[in-house]
């Protein structure tokens, strides 16, 4: 009888290895059989082989030991139902038979491609359950009560008991602990019950004052996005119309499924696999229009979670009087967001310990690398460091410390590090009719929504809100539109409109997010401006392009030298002052003059020389109204009615005929 090895923990959970006669090798490096992540494990770890017929399970001299059952073993016979453990992976060793009636059981629930379903129930699945995905099912099941049969997928979760819950680092999930804003015209649109999931006392702050975008005069509200995560998913556990389904989608195995459903909702994110599985359907997304001087913009932005001692006040006034670094925080607790130059870019790397090899695991996934021991920031799926704080003399981490001084952050309080990327594109449709429908198949429509359908902004909850705002609107479309008979391209005319008014603001903020144009008419991606402020110097040359010293000092005081840390100072001082002026209505508690050139006289001179010349946010253009989806989604909307048929119309007056005759 054939015998397998399931992964119970870790990223190998789900997943199965039938055993043969060759050996099965666990470790490290990247040539076993099965690839342990955990730090904890060694190159070649263990082995299982065969001896006499039976399968043995060897450890090849670890350094951290194998386990059977939580025993540290050398050499184990194994048996049916013993529970492996190497690092912080498990691994179940089973008979062929015993998991593949534990399989069959488990897709009993399963609906089947072929099963009789009520007609007048809209059959919807969705890919991908973070906050958009879970969001827009929560908000179509209370739409349509008792007319709608909603599943959801998603690799990051795991059964417990009855329930699924989001999977641990352990399990090979690292949870996501961006603090990020979300705004009342997207909170307010929820459901009372998400709401009240969502907003307990303790669990959100208001650091942002009041905008144009601002609905009843509610604030916007600071949130962590994993809290949110897990409030959506304990409600959606509750609602028997949703199934949770905790797997990843893949659509070429699902071709059946998705042709039964009317509905395939696309929320994985920016690199949706599923999405690229349809793109003839969707179409190409287009980056030209998003290029300077020939090249596609994109920003690469370093994410460092951090514990800011300042008070909110003025974290806010730090942020917008600069484009370098941008705070996001619930109670002090968040990311310090620095956006990095190409050469900056190009050092976010971390390196293999072991085997003593760069990795772009940072970069290029992203992973978190969370602080250990000894200043190390080890990412927990790869088992690398973050290169730049192993060499504390580099340029980018001595650049990362300036930033955790502007705002107050002892170099203790940097707990982890990861990276993100703003990559504009402009997607010709959100809305594409997969299947057509049958005789036996009603057609199936598909959506892309969230950053599936729009890029992140830089602005922490950029993508959050432009998510919950095309969940809302395809929610609000479908509870309209849906009346039992096959979907239409004319159902989802409202949607595609709200759409695509989210990705021009929402691209259209990115893009004054990643550039300015100078009083010359000449715009420039503000990273390059930050890397040439890096570049001059106090030398002739800088000081010939420096700005004159009346201006560096607001036009008041005593000339300071141009070109000088306190020419630039004076300047941030200026700028912030009147950044000061216009938020104090809405902002209690801002610093004074004083305690700002306190705090900003702390900074290395070349900081202040990035900072003064990144220039500020331009809140003008950058901030304002939201994309407001309720205008297409009005009650009173104008309707069609049918003139009178010809002969029914009264033969006109020759009298005033020549009146109304254009010749």
């Amino acid at each position: 009888m054939l015998s397998v090895i399931v992964g119970r923990t870790g990223p190998f959970t789900g997943q199965s290895v039938v055993l043969g006669d060759a050996p099965l090798t666990f470790g490290r490096k990247s040539d076993n059989d099965v690839v342990i992540v955990s730090v904890s494990a060694s190159r070649l770890h263990a082995e299982i082989v065969t001896e006499n017929g039976t399968y043995v399970l060897h450890d090849r001299g670890s350094r951290n030991g194998t386990y059977v059952n939580e025993q540290r073993v050398i050499r184990h016979e194994l048996t049916p139902g013993d529970t492996i453990r190497i690092g912080d992976e498990s691994f179940l060793f089973e008979t062929q038979e015993a998991v593949e009636t534990v399989m069959d059981l488990s897709q009993l629930a399963l609906p089947r491609a072929d099963e009789t379903v009520d007609p007048g129930v809209l059959r919807v699945t969705v890919t991908g359950g973070g906050p958009v995905g879970l969001a827009f099912a929560l908000l179509l099941e209370e739409a349509l009560p008792g007319r709608v049969a909603v599943t959801v997928y998603d690799g990051r979760w795991v059964r417990s008991g009855t329930s699924v819950v989001w999977k641990d680092e352990t399990q090979g999930n690292v949870r996501r602990q961006q603090v990020v804003t979300v705004q009342s015209r997207q909170y307010l649109a929820l459901t009372e019950e998400m709401r009240s999931a969502l907003f307990a006392e303790g669990q959100f702050s208001e650091m942002w004052p009041l905008g144009p975008d601002s609905v009843d005069g509610q604030p916007p509200r600071n949130i962590r996005i994993a809290y949110i995560e897990d409030r959506l998913l304990e409600l959606a556990n509750r609602k028997s119309a949703i199934r949770l389904v905790p797997k990843r989608f893949d659509p070429a195995e699902q071709e059946q499924l998705i042709a039964r459903d009317h509905v395939l909702v696309i929320c994985e994110g920016g690199r949706s696999r599923t999405r690229e599985h349809f793109a003839d359907r969707f179409g190409t997304a287009d980056a030209s229009i998003y290029s300077l001087d020939g090249e596609h913009l994109q920003d690469v932005v370093l994410g460092l979670r951090v514990k800011s001692r300042l008070s909110d006040p003025m974290s806010v006034l730090l942020t917008v009087a600069q484009n370098r670094f941008l705070l996001n925080s619930l109670r002090g607790e968040g990311f310090l967001n620095m956006r990095l130059t190409r050469e900056e870019a190009r050092s976010v790397i971390g390196i293999d310990p072991v085997r003593q090899v760069f990795e772009e695991c940072i970069a290029a996934r992203p992973c978190v690398m969370s602080r250990h021991e000894d200043n190390e920031f080890v990412c927990p799926t790869h088992g690398t460091l973050f290169l730049p704080a192993l060499l504390r003399s580099s340029p980018l981490w001595k650049r990362i410390l300036e930033g955790l001084r502007l705002f107050g952050v002892a170099e203790e309080d940097l707990s982890a590090i990861t990276s993100f990327r703003l990559d504009m594109v402009q997607r010709p449709r959100f809305t594409a009719q997969l299947t057509r429908p049958t005789a036996d198949r009603p057609g199936t429509y598909g959506f892309l929504l969230g950053d599936a359908a729009n890029a992140i902004h830089f602005w922490p909850g950029r993508g959050l809100n432009s998510g919950l705002a095309s969940a809302i609107s395809l929610a609000r479309s479908l509870s309209r539109v849906w009346r039992g008979r096959p979907l239409r391209d004319a159902d989802f005319i409202r949607h595609e409109a709200a759409m695509s008014m989210l990705q021009y603001r929402h691209k259209s903020r990115a893009w004054n997010a990643m550039v300015t144009t100078d009083e010359r008419g000449v715009t420039r991606a503000i990273k390059d401006i930050i890397d040439s402020s890096m570049e001059s110097t106090a030398g002739p040359a800088a000081a010939a392009l420096a700005p004159s010293s009346a201006s560096a000092s607001g036009g008041a005081g005593s000339p300071v030298p141009s070109g000088s840390a306190e020419a630039d100072l004076a300047i941030l001082l200026d700028r912030m002052r009147a950044i000061r002026d216009r938020l104090a209505t809405r902002l209690p508690g801002l610093p004074d003059d004083e305690e700002l050139r306190a705090h900003l006289s702390a900074l290395a001179p070349a900081t202040l020389r990035t900072l003064q010349e990144s220039g500020a946010w331009d809140t003008l253009i950058v901030g304002g109204e939201e994309a407001d989806i309720d205008i297409f989604y009005q009650n009173d909307a104008p309707v069609f009615v049918p003139a009178a048929p010809a002969a029914a119309l009264p033969l006109p007056d020759p009298r005033t005929s020549a009146l109304l005759d254009p010749a």
